[in-house]
C-alpha cells in the first residue's frame, strides 16, 4: 500500500498543518511516512501546498507525481492540481470558497463546505480541520481515532485549548464528507 496526497491552499489556511497531522497519525500507526511542504516566499496569502506519502513499506521517493488524493482549499489549488490525480482517485474540494468546475473526468470530486462549516462552529481558522476530518472518511488512510490523537499531539504543544475545537472541527468535516458519500453511492447504485 502505498498512498500519495497532495494538502493545497493559501498560506495562513493551515495547509501543512493538515499534512503534518496525517504524517503524524501515520508515524503513530507505525507507517512509514514522507512529508514535503512547499511554500511561495510570501507565504500567507500566497500559494501553499504539502505533500504527504504513506506506506506499509519504505517509500522511494516522497514525490507524488500523480496523487490518489488532493485537499483543495481554494480555486488556484484545485486548478494546479486537478489533472494529476490518479484515475480513480479523489479531490476533497472547500466548497466554500472553490467554485470552479472540476475540468476532468475520471476521479471523484467530494465538496464539503469547510469553511462554512467553521465559521458555523465558531471559528474560520478551523476550516482547515474540517477539510482534514473530510480527507480521513474519503481516504481511510489512518484511522480516526489516529487523526483525533495527531491534531492533538501536534496542536496541543502550542495551543492547548484548540484541541477540543480542532477535534469537535474535524468530526463535522467527517460527517459531512460521510453525507456526501452516501449520495454518491445512492447515485450511482
Amino acid at each position: 500500500m502505498l498512498v500519495k496526497t497532495i494538502f493545497a491552499g493559501f498560506g495562513g489556511q493551515g495547509v501543512l498543518l493538515m499534512g503534518v497531522c496525517v504524517a503524524t497519525a501515520a508515524m503513530n500507526e507505525d507507517k512509514f511516512v514522507t512529508y514535503m511542504p512547499s511554500y511561495g516566499a510570501e507565504v500567507r496569502g500566497g500559494t501553499a501546498n504539502c505533500t504527504v506519502s504513506i506506506s506499509t513499506d519504505e517509500i522511494s521517493s516522497p514525490i507524488a507525481s500523480s496523487p490518489n488524493y488532493v485537499v483543495a482549499m481554494n480555486n488556484p489549488s484545485l486548478l494546479r492540481f486537478q489533472h494529476i490525480i490518479k484515475p480513480g482517485g479523489y479531490i476533497v474540494t472547500n466548497s466554500s470558497l472553490v467554485n470552479v468546475e472540476l475540468g476532468r473526468s475520471g476521479v471523484t470530486q467530494i465538496q464539503v463546505p469547510g469553511s462554512d462549516i467553521a465559521e458555523e462552529l465558531g471559528a474560520m481558522r478551523s476550516a482547515n480541520m474540517v477539510m482534514l476530518g473530510a480527507y480521513a472518511a474519503v481516504s481511510n488512510v489512518v484511522s480516526f481515532q489516529s487523526l483525533i490523537d495527531a491534531v492533538g499531539e501536534v496542536t496541543g504543544k502550542k495551543k492547548k485549548e484548540l484541541v477540543e475545537f480542532n477535534i469537535k472541527a474535524i468530526k463535522a468535516g467527517h460527517d459531512n464528507a460521510k453525507e456526501q458519500i452516501k449520495k454518491l453511492e445512492s447515485i450511482e447504485a
